[in-house]
């Protein structure tokens, strides 16, 4: 079979495309031809070894998300069946219950091997059913990032109607947070470099929107819009150089959920502002088969239809990789196999 992979030396230089035996499913195992795969974030930093030790080993298959079709069952399989459509989760060891560092650093994209491949094959405790109304590419988009905003507006939270969310950004995570918000009721705030993208975040159901660039002091005109108040949530993903500013607009005893380090990784921010205010500071990595169950439950329900930017060919994995890096997306760059 076809695959990916990062081979002899770690670098972007050596992710190559290769060919691996294809797999047979082991006992509670499952058998699964790759239909598409998502890119987030992470898997720019996989190649380099961005996470250590916890990277995993050469040759390592990159890329965490992905949806495929059950081809072939392993003995004692119950959870899925021949001719199912399932994503793997992100973290194949957590089910449910409190993370733990085993939990934790099972991931799929490194240590274990990812999506890039033209078969997986996984333990079946590790893969979820996906609803019947998204494509594979929208299916493709779940695993990690529409996790991750879950996990921060719905598990870690308690939004409801009225509650003030402010989004930071317009790639993967932003767009789901901005949508789950809206599932519960939420008025939703977007910053953007773009104009452009910002309209099209209104028309995903966006209150409002702010333009980092032109209004480099974002927080005085974002707290304005909560009048005076200060939002309740707050969806912190670029990091070192947006923290300070969300600390300023987020009101007392509200959440920052910590997920992105898009503009650094050091802290650098006044702790007074939370230590005074009761803020809390929610880090965030993505969450539970039983988190993405319920999540897939309220997708279902609602029809909610994942946003994808853009598609590439299977052999188009490193172009994909440069236009995500580039920040000209909109929501999800997805694979088809």
């Amino acid at each position: 079979m076809r695959v990916f992979q990062i081979q002899d030396d770690w670098g972007m230089e050596h992710l190559q495309m290769s060919t691996r035996p294809d797999p047979r499913p082991g006992p509670g195992q499952v058998l699964l031809r790759t239909k598409a795969a998502s890119l987030n974030y992470r898997d720019l930093v996989v190649p380099n070894r961005g996470y250590g030790a916890f990277t995993g080993v050469l040759p390592l298959i990159p890329v965490s998300d992905g949806v495929g079709e059950v081809l072939e069952l392993g003995p004692g399989v119950s959870r899925v069946a021949v001719g199912d459509r399932v994503c793997p989760c992100f973290h194949q060891g957590w089910i449910a219950g409190a993370p733990d560092l085993e939990r934790l650093t099972r991931t799929l994209g490194g240590p274990v091997d990812g999506m890039m491949a033209d078969m997986v094959c996984l333990p079946e405790e590790g893969m979820v059913k996906v609803p019947g109304h998204l494509s594979d590419e929208e299916a493709a988009t779940l695993p990690c990032a529409a996790l991750t905003a879950w996990s921060a507006i719905v598990s870690h939270d308690a939004l409801g109607p009225g509650s003030r969310v402010l989004v930071q950004g317009t790639g993967g995570v932003a767009i789901f947070a901005l949508q789950f918000a809206k599932l519960l009721g939420a008025h939703v705030t977007v910053i953007s470099s773009s104009d452009a993208k910002l309209e099209r975040a209104k028309a995903l159901g966006a209150d409002a929107g702010i333009n980092y660039t032109t209004t480099p002091e974002w927080a005085k005109p974002a707290r304005a819009l909560t009048a005076g108040r200060g939002f309740d949530h707050i969806v912190e993903l670029g990091g070192e150089k947006t923290l300070p500013q969300s600390l300023r607009c987020i009101r007392p005893g509200g959440t920052l959920s910590m997920i992105g380090v898009l503009s650094g990784s050091t802290l650098a921010a006044p702790l007074g502002l939370v230590v005074t205010r009761l803020v809390r500071l929610q880090g965030i990595t993505v969450g539970s088969r039983d988190a993405f169950e319920a999540m897939l439950r309220a997708i279902d329900q609602h029809r909610l239809q994942p946003v994808v930017d853009r598609v590439f060919a299977f052999d188009e994995l490193k172009e994909a990789m440069a236009y995500l890096k580039s920040g000209a997306h909109f929501g999800k760059v997805c694979i088809r196999h």
